[in-house]
């Protein structure tokens, strides 16, 4: 309801200087103290309001409230304009309490405008001007009604943004866990297996992967903290991200065709992910012994190919993994597309197409 708060103070603003223009214009009777009751009851209005967004609770309490100012105004306001008052009690029962509770004080409002016309005006029936206020009062309910309806829906798509941005992020999160903190567990088991190999045949080697395996957890925990630390860090090429992680593994070559553009932080995040999820599964699925980094600028966009000598295996399979997923959707996300060509015995190739 918060961005469909003016409506009130709107509507009173006018009853009121229609009704002060009325009495000040010599259109009524001229009697004072009706007039500073009148304006007295307008003015208790525009405090309800004020107090009902500071406590913003008892909701029915402000609605009773409302309605038997609305009622006094009604009483002392010689024009009759201040009428229109009632069209706000259905459309602050459709936000407040519902659907239902507007369309049936709406209807009750109609209903009750008719009646006093049968009590008080007799014939009014076969008199154009009141059958004019009373369509009129009738049309101002439908659209009061209308805005209702879209607060409404604007107040439900707001949650439903709300919440789609929390799964999103949640999803980034798991992207970048598995495509960062997956990377470099797997090279540090990798090289603590290696370790355990080679501990007793060749000493200095396992010693040396040991070495590896602590530099590549120093390199985990540092990702770890420009990850929290992304909107303060200042941005990576994409050449210095790729060519850290081919120094990671002496079987990774890059190779970059063009002049690098200026890519935003978000692409070249993207690719640099993607070339570290390629790296990742040749090493740990594919048994690959040479990985070829390739990124080309072009007119069209940039293009990144990884491509291995590993086993392969059948992208259509159940168990691509969410590896693969998680490329495809960092791709779209940057307006991009994640194309996987492999077959078993004949390695991968990764390509991933940004504009």
């Amino acid at each position: 309801m918060t961005s469909f708060r003016w409506v009130s103070g709107a509507v009173y603003g006018i009853v009121l200087a229609a009704g002060l223009y009325y009495a000040l214009a010599g259109l009524g009777d001229g009697n004072p103290p009706r007039l500073a009751g009148f304006v007295a009851g307008m003015a208790a209005l525009f405090a309800l309001d004020v107090v009902e967004r500071r406590l913003d609770r008892a909701p029915v309490v402000f609605l009773v409230a409302r309605l038997a100012l609305f009622s006094s105004v009604a009483a002392l306001d010689e024009s009759g304009l201040s009428r229109a008052l009632f069209v706000l009690v259905p459309f602050t029962a459709y936000l407040t309490f519902g659907r239902t509770a507007g369309l049936v004080l709406g209807g009750l409002c109609l209903a009750l405008l008719a009646g006093g016309f049968a009590v008080w005006v007799p014939g009014w029936y076969r008199d154009a001007t009141h059958l004019s206020d009373l369509l009129m009062f009738g049309m101002g309910l439908v659209l009061a009604l209308a805005m209702a309806e879209v607060a409404t829906r604007e107040r439900r798509a707001a949650a439903r943004i709300a919440e789609l941005s929390a799964v999103t992020e949640r999803n980034r999160l798991a992207r970048d866990i598995h495509d960062s903190l997956g990377h470099h567990l797997t090279a540090i088991a990798i090289q603590l297996a290696k370790a355990s190999a080679f501990r007793d045949r060749d000493p200095a080697a396992a010693e040396q992967a040991l070495t590896d395996a602590r530099d590549s957890a120093q390199r985990a925990l540092r990702d770890v903290r420009t990850s929290v630390g992304a909107l303060r860090s200042a941005p990576v090429t994409l050449r210095a991200a790729l060519t850290e992680l081919a120094g990671q593994d002496d079987r990774v070559t890059v190779h970059i065709d063009g002049a690098e553009r200026d890519l935003d932080q978000a692409t070249v995040t993207t690719l640099h992910r993607a070339a570290q999820e390629a790296v990742t599964n040749a090493r740990r699925h594919g048994a690959a012994t040479a990985v070829s980094v390739t990124v080309t600028y072009d007119p069209a966009g940039t293009r990144l190919v990884v491509t291995d000598d590993g086993r392969g295996f059948d992208p259509s399979a159940d168990r691509a993994g969410f590896g693969l997923l998680g490329l495809r959707e960092r791709a779209a996300l940057v307006g991009g597309e994640c194309i996987v060509d492999s077959r078993p015995g004949a390695g991968t190739s990764v390509t991933v197409l940004v504009p």
